[in-house]
């Protein structure tokens, strides 16, 4: 059994990895934990579909940091923002109740958006439009997905946008979404990143935009580049998770870790597949021990144990709040996104639409991002 990092108590920030049923991803982690240098782990407790049960070895890793408190589960699939309720969310619900009872989380988290494609688990999240209907959807999610957890729960910023409009409208509207749960906000760096590359941003300006007192933890790793003739710079910056953490990345946690005053963890992700030779992992191992250097200089006031902060009692009502015009909206865009052949037919086809001319705007959506929304849409599919 691995020895976990001690010597962390309030005011301290926990280096941590997301750490999943990866076997290049397991030998990756092996030494770090094996040495205690891992502080915190974070599970998405939701990819566990495909296993018909955890490994005993795997189940005692995981109460190990649970028992610390230093457990985070990390979802993908309830798809919060989704305007239609379907058995799948339902079943999601109830396997999370199951799993928090088993393995206490101190947080739980999910990905901002709606997700593309048919099969539950087979989509890409792809951002909503801001508006009151989405987010009485939203909040409704949110509040059913605090109830399951039994913990304190939040929503990650996504890399993606149609237009900057939106990157910086996204975080006030995270910001109401998780507003009646108390909820806190994972803001993922990269995704940051992307956000300011794609759309030639200044970061301080970006800031003033974003709740940093919600931000209770982060998330740092890697992505890829790809090239479109129309983005300002002629490449998109892409969250891939495939590749070693670029040092503007680690700039950016230097520079807004310590104006997070709830920050608690520091989470390095990189997709197992991604880890499949030695000089991968040494890589990996080494952005983790710059992830853990910084957090020694960030100091958070977030108790060491605050988890057993009252949740609010307010009855969630009954049936799931659900919006007809909204679902048939996101279903177009999906079927759009993931049958197009080409990016000049999603375009077309966007323009004659049922969002054409709506509180979408996909008039001013910007080429080169729907052009990676198609792409990563047609992968997924």
């Amino acid at each position: 059994m691995s020895r976990m990092r001690d010597g962390l108590s309030q005011g301290m920030v926990y280096p941590s990895v997301a750490c999943n049923l990866d076997r290049h991803l397991l030998a990756t982690v092996l030494p770090l934990l094996e040495e205690g240098e891992v502080a915190g782990m974070e599970w998405s407790y939701d990819a566990i579909y495909r296993y018909e049960s955890l490994p005993d070895w795997f189940g005692q890793l995981l109460t190990a940091f649970a028992r610390e408190g230093r457990l985070v589960g990390h979802g993908i699939f309830y798809s919060v923002c989704a305007a239609s309720w379907t058995e799948d969310q339902k079943n999601y619900l109830d396997q999370l109740s199951s799993v928090a009872r088993t393995y206490p989380f101190d947080h739980v988290t999910e990905h901002f958006g709606f997700l593309t494609g048919k099969d539950f688990h087979r989509g890409a999240p792809l951002s909503p439009p801001l508006t009151a209907a989405t987010l009485r959807i939203g909040r409704d999610r949110i509040r059913r997905l605090r109830d399951a957890a039994n913990c304190p729960v939040g929503l990650e910023n996504l890399a993606f946008a149609y237009r900057v409009e939106d990157v910086y409208r996204q975080y006030a509207f995270l910001d109401q979404l998780v507003e009646p749960v108390d909820g806190l906000l994972i803001l993922d760096l990269h995704n940051l990143y992307c956000q300011l590359h794609n759309f030639s941003l200044d970061l301080e300006d970006l800031l003033r935009h974003i709740p940093l007192e919600r931000v209770r933890e982060m998330h740092v790793s890697g992505g890829s580049w790809e090239s479109h003739s129309s983005a300002p710079t002629g490449r998109v910056r892409r969250d891939t998770h495939d590749e070693r953490v670029p040092n503007e990345v680690f700039h950016l946690l230097r520079e807004i870790g310590p104006r997070c005053p709830r920050l608690k963890f520091v989470v390095l992700e990189q997709l197992g597949t991604a880890l499949h030779d030695l000089t991968a992992q040494d890589g990996f191992r080494s952005d983790f021990q710059r992830v853990a250097a910084i957090c020694e200089t960030i100091h958070s006031t977030v108790p060491a144990d605050d988890r057993d902060k009252p949740l609010s009692a307010d009855p969630i009502p009954e049936p799931p709040l659900q919006d007809r015009q909204l679902a048939a909206e996101q279903r177009e865009l999906s079927d759009i996104l993931e049958t197009s052949s080409s990016y000049s037919e999603a375009h077309d086809r966007l323009a004659r639409s049922l969002l054409a001319n709506s509180e979408w705007h996909v008039e001013s959506w910007a080429p080169h991002m729907v052009e990676t929304a198609w792409k990563i849409s047609r992968k997924w599919r």
